[in-house]
């Protein structure tokens, strides 16, 4: 340690580091430095000049170090430094020159955050070792002192030093206040320093920390935690204070508790992270202050308790900063306090929890809040009170709370309550368990979800069984097939879930599972599917630790020689559990065949991985949990000896790798993923070169997709071979190096090598190369290769010398071929586009592509018109270049990051400088000279990556390339562009983006700065007198910057610093005579507004959960405030000349009130600070523009404290005119919007008193007339009367009657001339009517309702219908049945008119109305009178327009609902056998979704009903009960999820007839899988008795022909770049196939044993017999052509179509062979003869069983089908 000080120049970063751990971990060493400290000082001192003087060194690890060690020093060495700084005369220059280097390091000598932070640290260490108080005070003082000055001289004892500031950013106010509090010494702190009563930490800190936190700085996570510092120091500190001050601090009306109070609330949701937690926790210690000077100075009323909860009340419920402090009140006030004061609190939880971010705030409160009953019953009582009586407290106030949550409909609501509310209560009121229980009714969905939920926690809560027999188990049951997908998770998890891991699944919960697993593989919701692996991995750790526990436990009783008997439930444990895992295994690889939808793959992958991650002993080193037990092994080889657990078996990888054909991103990832991790080292030699080619071949495919695909095997191919040198050794022309023969560099060549000959291809013919060889799939072949394999690149490093000239010739390659494909978009390949100045436009690049097709076909270049539509070839070449651009992004950029981090730099750079500049120019290409954005984006995905990694490094030279580049970037937007109009500045933006988001967040960004500064200084810049709008401007192109900047998620809230200069400058541009910058500015100032206010989380921009209050944004950015307030007056100032009601049109005015609008509403403005918004917005409602007015009116909300809310609404009431009164229609119309908005909020926080709200509606009324015929504006009263709705149950009866008269005269009074706005007035009266109608329930205003349904007007009409439809207010009330009969008496007017839209509606509101309305909200028949005359022709209307098939698949939708209904009592057959088919045809695939599921609707409207006559009587229409089956079969299965849903509607409720379900069971739905089975076992017990039952079973499994479907397969693939999906993706038939076969079976068994069928059936044996032999020889054939290249072709393996028809074969083949066995020998016999086979069932088994056999061995994975 002597050698590093004695013999060093300068302290380099190792011996730096050394010298720091001796200081901190050692005694001894820390001895050593005491004696040497003269001499490390002085080395300290000579250090630094050389550290400050490279911007590398200073701002990076060394310049960090140097400072840590010099705050070590002051800290661990006080006595020795104290002389050396305090001791007069004492002139040590070492110590001296350290001060000095560190206060220019504190003002801004670096730029390193963390490095300033920590230099103020250190002064502050030398601040703690005066001897005298007064002396540590006053050099605490003159160092915040010089913060505030440019130059000062700095006195700290003995030291004099002069220091002047590099920057002022507030970083060194910041270093030094922080640096004080935390660590300065508490008597220093609270030291008088004048006779006064003042002192440092009150009188001079807190100023600093109260302008610190105001400020809008770049840090403010530290301004806050400094914030939070001050007031744990006074909390500290408090005693010496009061003997300091004499007097309390925090009184009620103190300027001190009103400045913090108000910090705390401007800054209660900044959106900074990290700072709303320093703010809460400053809340909890402040009201802890307050409490110990309570109690000090002996004041029980406390009043700031109360008054800070009447301000967290009155804040909106969508404000988090209500709850934070009600938390942190409740201690101090008690719950019933709490509650007495803030009654709406438990809706206001509930509202809460309806939305994601606020959920955890309102968890936290109601934990607090029961946690505090609990402790305040239990001390009132004295402990005596029972867990019941208890419960029955908790129930008193959150019971109704939780049931209402628990069983809601909105699916946030209830999950966040059972995952956060329910969880608490239970721990916290164990007996509310039964309390809640009791609260359930299970005939509804929401209540049997509830139920499942309150199960499952009290499972997890409670460590004891919970038995499942009887009622409970029947339930479960009812919760494991429900249709709701959160019931059947809430199931699954009770289930799945123990407190205790070990604890073993019974027979019973093993065999429920097994029941539920197969029908949920298909669900369409991802997080379902998330939570189902979930559930299921919670289960098979469940199973592991009881199988070992039974392991250890069975050793242990043969070590003690136990009986037999002792030992059989251990193992009885362990083989059923051994057994499920098995089973699992099975049943998720037979759920990945090809041809199954993405839903059933992804859920068997997901569990799939569960079983291997749990069952195996598959080590993963970057895991700290979830690595198997050490006795894994153990169990693992128990079930193997067993024939169990084999998961490896190569039929199970071929499986895998089918997958890897999968079109879908998810399904590769994830198999790529299982393979590399679990699967053996080494795949079957044989497997890997098959496997080689393939991939090969799919990596030349031109689909990008099938390339992915090709690229993942690639990788996989090298993972998982050992001979792979010697396979692609042959294919590359370097042949002499001998680090070839190693597989990382053998590999890489071999891609080289491809690279190479694709992009030869492509400068030969560019057309063929797309087809045959299109760049993009080595390109990502390499990425997966060099970056996703973990030791790819360190195995190139170690294997040859020449690694790095491998990489530099491979970054040169794709240099090149990168300028080629620009060069093909500029249409000018041999001088390429380096020439180039800008990217070419759209139409160049559409030229220069059919160039080439043209060059390509071997034509002459023609002038032809323009082509709507792309050709294939064209797509060919486009597709090829912009894929490839991106991926050549994206592999350099992840090429970067892996070869310049560790471990892979710390041997040697793989890259040199060279090739990082080649790198950057090729990403300068390709973002500044690409317009296609799906080439930049994807480039910029890499470009980050590059820039992070180059500005971080430690190499200054590497760092200044992407500065270069910024410049570049910046002098681009400078230049004149002489291009076309590029839209949002194409790639320039991301350019400079992701420059500026690789700096060091912990720095102070100076790239951000000085682009900043460049961007606003351009787009500012007043346009050129002679601007061409045909052509890029480069103020356009700089606000485009700016945009992307703010939207940018990496730059986050440090882009907040410029929010206010780029506010101003957008809202300035919008009055650019430019179009362009106009579009540019209002593009920057909606992502401003997403920036400063935080993302809309509902389309209404007004809406109350945005942004933040008033007072928090003008605090944030003090500057808008001023200027928003000009705004706002220059446009409410009348304009020259101008005449009532005609302002000045100031462009920016829209989005100025769209910004006000957007705060938050509800926050008193105590200072009353804006109070001079509200003259402005109130004469803006004269404004002309209507928008304007509307929004207006929404600013002003926010704009007006609550307290004011009574008198601005009076005063706008009042203002109304009267009759007589000349006034302006804008201004009034103005005025209404105004109280609508203003009102709107006072009446939904409950905010006017009785008498305000009496006074206000006597004005309203008053002003009747401007809602009757003498007011010439409809607009006007429109808005009065949603006005006068609004204010309904407060108005006089003879008000609402006068205004009832009055509207219905206006609407039976024709219209004589057409008016602008009339229609949507009489519209709103006939609504208004309607509502009055159901709200007063009086008959004779129902008729006069209904009546306007005949009305001549069709706006009128139209209101109506669509008021029935949209509303149904009218349900339950007794205008239902008036609209009943009048819906019906018009229907046949209707159906003769033809109007399409009114028709449309005029169905829907006839289908609401008519059907008949469950609890669940499902419309189910309601037969209408089949005697009335009219409706055989409303029935024959609607089925010819359903026929025709001529409207509007809405319409027909509509349509087809209304006929069922009218259908639902006929006995008219041959309607209903119309019916029937118009059902079927809207029930296929290549229907639309509206028509595939009004059928759905449809089946339940009318199936329903006909299938139980079919039950229940004699049949009259079977076959046509048979047909409605099936079409419900076929819904069942269709892709989308709604119509599935509505398809097991009809199953269940068709299900809960036939089996006669009681009550309960009969309402609950069905999920669609378990429906499907529903059906066929309705279809076998009640329909099997003939043969067209089995024909329409058979009619649902595909073709299996497989000799046209094997031949396909050998077939040369066509080259395209798309190709056609089937029109249902969702449909499985293998599945469906499968399914079928026991339905079959039992089928086939009951018609055999019939003598009226057994000749049918055996003759059905003999029409198949042969076909099914034929098919079964095809595949024997191709499997046997198969094995020479064994495993024979792999594309099979991705064949969709060959695995449904090769299931279908064998499920035929098996009800064949069941037949023959049940037709006896004799019959058998004659059927071989008749058939010419011979065929024996011994035969027909031995040849499925061989075929099986064979179609496993080639990944063909077929269940061995009931044999």
């Amino acid at each position: 340690m002597s050698n590093i000080v004695s013999t060093k120049q300068i302290l380099s970063v190792k011996d730096l580091q050394t010298v720091c751990v001796f200081l901190e971990e050692s005694c001894i060493g820390r001895e050593v430095w005491r004696g040497d400290l003269p001499l490390l000082l002085c080395k300290l001192a000579e250090s630094f000049p050389w550290v400050l003087e490279q911007e590398a060194s200073r701002n990076g690890e060394w310049g960090y170090l140097t400072v840590k060690v010099c705050l070590q020093v002051f800290q661990l060495l006080p006595g020795e430094v104290a002389p050396l700084v305090w001791a007069e005369n004492s002139n040590n220059e070492a110590v001296q020159s350290i001060l000095t280097y560190l206060l220019q390091i504190i003002r801004g000598k670096t730029s390193n955050r963390d490095t300033r932070l920590l230099a103020g640290t250190a002064v502050a260490m030398q601040i703690n070792t005066a001897s005298k108080t007064q002396d540590g005070a006053e050099a605490a003082v003159s160092l915040l002192q010089l913060t505030n000055r440019e130059q000062l001289e700095f006195c700290l004892g003995s030291l004099r030093v002069t220091v002047s500031a590099a920057v002022q950013d507030g970083v060194d106010r910041l270093a030094v206040t922080r640096a004080l509090l935390t660590c300065g010494r508490k008597d220093i702190l609270v030291h008088e320093l004048a006779s006064n009563g003042t002192c440092l930490l009150l009188d001079v800190l807190f100023p600093a920390v109260s302008c610190l936190c105001e400020e809008n700085l770049d840090c403010h996570y530290y301004t806050f935690q400094v914030f939070s510092s001050w007031l744990q120091c006074v909390k500290e500190c408090l005693e010496d204070i009061w003997e300091v001050t004499g007097t309390r601090l925090l009184t009620e009306n103190s300027s001190l508790i009103q400045k913090l109070t108000q910090l705390i609330w401007n800054n209660a949701e900044s959106p900074v992270e990290g700072v709303s937690e320093f703010v809460y926790n400053s809340f909890r210690v402040l009201l802890e202050i307050y409490r110990l000077e309570c109690e000090r100075f002996r004041d029980t009323e406390k009043p700031l308790y109360t008054s800070l909860l009447q301000r967290v009340t009155a804040l909106p419920w969508q404000a988090k900063a209500k709850y934070f402090p009600l938390c942190a009140l409740i201690p101090y006030l008690g719950t019933g306090k709490v509650l007495e004061h803030f009654t709406e609190l438990p809706r206001h939880l509930l509202n809460c929890l309806s939305t994601n971010y606020l959920s955890p705030c309102a968890s936290e409160v109601y934990k607090t809040m029961i946690q505090w009953q609990r402790q305040e019953l239990c001390a009132e009582a004295g402990n005596t009170l029972l867990e019941t009586e208890l419960a029955q407290q908790w129930a008193r106030h959150w019971l109704d709370t939780l049931s209402v949550a628990l069983t809601s409909e909105v699916t946030l609501l209830q999950n966040n309550t059972s995952s956060y509310l329910l969880p608490w209560t239970l721990r916290t009121f164990p007996a509310a368990f039964e309390v809640l229980t009791a609260s359930f009714n299970l005939s509804s969905p929401g209540h049997l979800r509830a139920w499942v939920t309150l199960l499952s926690a009290q499972r997890m809560v409670t460590a004891g069984p919970l038995p499942l027999e009887g009622a409970v188990l029947e339930t479960l049951r009812l919760g494991l097939h429900s249709l709701d997908d959160a019931v059947r998770l809430g199931a699954l998890g009770f289930l799945c879930c123990s407190p205790k891991t070990n604890q073993a699944l019974t027979q019973l919960e093993l065999s429920l599972l097994k029941e539920f697993l197969p029908l949920n593989l298909t669900c369409d919701s991802s997080p379902f599917r998330q939570l189902l692996q979930a559930a299921v991995k919670k289960a098979l750790v469940r199973i592991r630790e009881s199988c070992l526990a039974c392991l250890r436990k069975g050793k242990a009783n043969s070590k003690k020689g136990e009986s037999t008997t002792e030992t059989m439930e251990p193992v009885s444990v362990l083989s059923q559990g051994v057994e499920f895992v098995e089973w699992l295994a099975q049943l998720a690889v037979s759920s990945l065949a090809p041809g199954l939808n993405f839903q059933r793959k992804k859920t068997a992958l997901l569990l799939l991985a569960a079983v291997l991650e749990t069952c195996t002993d598959s080590w993963t080193p970057d895991k700290k949990k979830g690595q198997p037990p050490e006795n894994m092994c153990a169990l693992i080889n128990w079930s193997r000896e067993r024939g169990r657990w084999d998961f490896f078996t190569e039929s199970n990888l071929l499986v895998l790798l089918g997958c890897l054909h999968d079109g879908t991103n998810e399904i590769r990832e994830l198999t790529a993923e299982l393979l590399g991790k679990f699967f053996p080292p080494c795949f079957p030699e044989t497997l890997t070169a098959a496997l080689l080619e393939h991939a090969g071949k799919a990596m030349c495919s031109p689909r990008v997709q099938e390339a992915q695909a090709g690229a993942i095997m690639m990788k996989i191919v090298y993972q998982k071979s050992e001979t792979l040198s010697s396979l692609v050794k042959n294919n590359c022309k370097e042949r002499n190096d001998s680090a070839q023969d190693v597989k990382s560099v053998s590999f890489l060549l071999y891609l080289l090598c491809e690279l190479d000959d694709h992009y030869i291809t492509a400068t030969r013919d560019m057309l063929q190369a797309a087809r045959t060889r299109p760049i993009h799939g080595v390109i990502t072949t390499l990425q997966r290769y060099l970056v996703e394999v973990p030791d790819a690149l360190i195995s190139i490093q170690k294997a040859t010398t020449n690694g790095q000239d491998i990489l530099s010739r491979l970054v040169e390659t794709v240099r090149k071929i990168s300028m080629f494909l620009l060069g093909v978009l500029y249409g000018n390949q041999s001088s390429s586009s380096e020439e180039q100045e800008a990217p070419p436009s759209f139409a160049d690049m559409g030229n220069a592509i059919q160039s080439l097709i043209t060059q390509g076909r071997g034509l002459e270049q023609q002038d032809g018109g323009d082509a709507v539509l792309l050709s294939e070839e064209h797509s060919l070449i486009l597709t090829c270049c912009w894929v490839s651009l991106k991926e050549i992004g994206i592999l350099l950029g992840s090429l970067v990051e892996k070869a310049l981090a560790p471990p892979t730099a710390s041997t040697g750079s793989l890259l040199s400088i060279e090739d990082l500049k080649t790198i950057a120019k090729v990403f300068q290409e390709i973002l500044l000279k690409c317009r296609h954005w799906g080439a930049v984006e994807g480039c910029c995905v890499g470009f980050t990556k590059f820039c992070s990694v180059l500005l971080n490094h430690h190499n200054p030279d590497v760092k200044a390339i992407p500065r270069r580049m910024l410049e570049q970037g910046l002098s681009v937007l400078s230049t004149p562009r002489s291009s076309s109009v590029t839209r949002r500045a194409a790639g320039l933006p991301m350019l400079i983006l992701c420059i500026v988001v690789g700096e060091d967040a912990s720095k102070s960004r100076p790239l951000l700065a000085h682009s900043m500064s460049v961007v606003l200084e351009i787009a500012g810049t007043p346009l050129p007198d002679d601007w061409d709008q045909t052509l890029d401007l480069q103020q356009v192109c700089a606000v485009h910057i700016l945009q992307t900047l703010v939207r940018g998620s990496g730059l986050g809230v440090a882009m907040l610093q410029f929010a206010t200069a780029m506010t101003i400058l957008s809202l300035k541009a919008l009055s650019s005579p430019c179009w362009a910058m106009r579009n540019a500015a209002i593009q920057l100032f909606s992502a401003l507004c997403a920036r400063m206010l935080g993302q809309r989380r509902s389309r209404d921009d007004s809406s109350a959960q945005n942004g933040m209050s008033p007072p928090a944004f003008f605090t944030h950015y003090p500057e808008l405030k001023g200027f928003l307030l000009q705004e706002l007056q220059r446009a409410g100032d009348p304009g020259q000349g101008s005449g009532e009601g005609r302002l000045r049109l100031i462009p920016s005015l829209h989005s100025v009130l769209t910004l006000l609008a957007r705060l938050q509403p509800g926050v008193e403005d105590e200072a009353r600070s804006l109070s001079v918004f509200l003259d402005p917005l109130l004469r803006l409602a004269g404004s002309p523009i209507y928008a304007v007015r509307v929004m207006a009116a929404k600013a002003l909300v926010a704009m007006v404290s609550p307290s004011e809310h009574k008198t601005v609404l009076l005063r706008l009431v009042g203002e109304l005119p009267g009759r007589k009164t000349p006034c302006s229609h804008n201004h009034l119309h103005g005025q209404l919007l105004q109280i609508e908005a203003l009102l709107a909020r006072a009446l939904d926080t409950n905010e006017l008193q009785p008498d305000a709200m009496q006074s206000l509606v006597l004005q309203f009324e008053s002003r009747a007339w401007l809602v009757m015929s003498s007011q010439q504006c409809p607009l006007i009263r429109s808005a009065y009367l949603r006005v006068a709705t609004m204010l309904i149950r407060k108005c006089s009866e003879s008000f609402l009657e006068h205004l009832q008269e009055a509207l219905t005269k206006e609407l039976h009074t024709p219209t004589c001339r057409l008016q602008l706005g009339s229609a949507v007035f009489r519209q709103a009266a006939a609504r208004f009517l309607c509502d009055e109608a159901v709200r007063t329930g009086a008959a004779e205003k129902a008729d006069q309702a209904s009546q306007l349904l005949m009305m001549e007007d069709p706006d009128i009409r139209l209101a109506v219908v669509t008021w029935i439809a949209e509303g149904q207010r009218w349900k339950c009330t007794p205008m239902w049945n008036v609209l009943k009969k009048a819906l019906k008496d018009n229907l046949q007017t209707v159906l003769e008119e033809r109007s399409g839209e009114h028709l449309k509606v005029y169905l829907e509101a006839f289908v609401a109305v008519t059907g008949v309305t469950d609890r669940e909200g499902q419309i189910r028949g309601c037969p209408v009178p089949p005697s009335e005359p009219d409706t055989g022709e409303c029935v024959e209307a609607l089925l010819s327009m359903l026929e025709r098939a001529q409207s509007s698949p809405d319409l027909l939708s509509h349509a087809l609902c209304a006929a069922s209904l009218l259908l639902a009592d006929s006995t008219d057959t041959p309607l209903l056998e119309r019916w029937c088919e118009v059902l079927e045809r809207h029930s296929d695939p290549d229907s639309t979704e509206t028509l595939r599921l009004a059928a759905a609707r449809s089946l339940q409207l009318v199936g329903v009903a006909l299938v139980q006559k079919a039950l229940n009587t004699p049949a009259p229409h079977p076959a046509l009960a048979r047909r409605l089956v099936n079409t419900g079969v076929y819904l069942l299965q269709d892709e989308d999820p709604q119509v599935r849903g509505e398809a097991a509607k009809f199953a269940s409720l068709v299900n809960s007839l036939w089996r006669k379900l009681p009550g309960e069971r009969s309402c609950l739905h069905v999920q669609s899988s378990k429906g499907l089975l529903c059906l066929f076992e309705l279809l076998l017990q009640e329909f099997g008795a003939g043969l067209e039952t089995l024909e329409l079973f058979l009619s649902h499994l595909p073709e299996s022909d497989m000799g046209s479907v094997l031949q396909e397969l050998e077939e040369p693939e066509s080259v395209s770049l798309y190709e056609q999906d089937e029109a249902n993706v969702f449909a499985e038939p293998a599945v469906i196939s499968q399914l079928l076969l026991p339905y079959l079976l039992q089928l086939t068994e009951k018609l055999a044993f019939s003598s009226d069928h057994r000749e049918r059936v055996a003759h059905w044996v003999t029409t198949n017999t042969a076909g099914i032999l034929q098919n079964m020889g095809c595949c024997k054939l191709w499997c046997s052509r198969g094995a020479a290249a064994a495993p024979g072709p792999l594309a099979a393996l991705g064949c969709p179509r060959l695995h449904s028809a090769v299931t279908a074969l064998f499920v035929r083949a098996t009800v064949l062979l069941h037949a023959m066995e049940i037709l006896g020998e004799e019959q058998a016999a004659r059927t071989g003869k008749g058939t010419g086979t011979g065929c024996t069932p011994q035969r027909l088994r031995s040849e499925l069983e061989e075929t099986h056999r064979l179609l496993t061995q080639h990944g063909i994975f077929i269940p061995l089908l009931h044999l």
